[in-house]
């Protein structure tokens, strides 16, 4: 049963990304987009931005903890 919430996460994410990163630049080629979004998130999205969902941590955060809650 596919329910209406079902992309609520993916739409959410896209906002970010376009808020906090796409409309904020004029990317002159494809490459040059694809490095800034790139390295929005890898370095600022799953290092640095914090996620209400997961404890206001970082992702890579979260999972570092949970690697080691898993681990011990």
């Amino acid at each position: 049963m596919v329910g209406s919430y079902d992309n609520v996460k993916a739409e959410s994410f896209m906002k970010t990304l376009k808020y906090e990163e796409v409309y904020l630049y004029e990317y002159e080629t494809l490459k040059e987009a694809e490095h800034r979004i790139g390295y929005f998130l890898e370095e600022v999205y799953n290092q640095k931005r914090l996620h209400s969902a997961i404890g206001y941590r970082p992702p890579a955060e979260y999972e570092q903890l949970l690697n080691q809650t898993t681990l011990t």
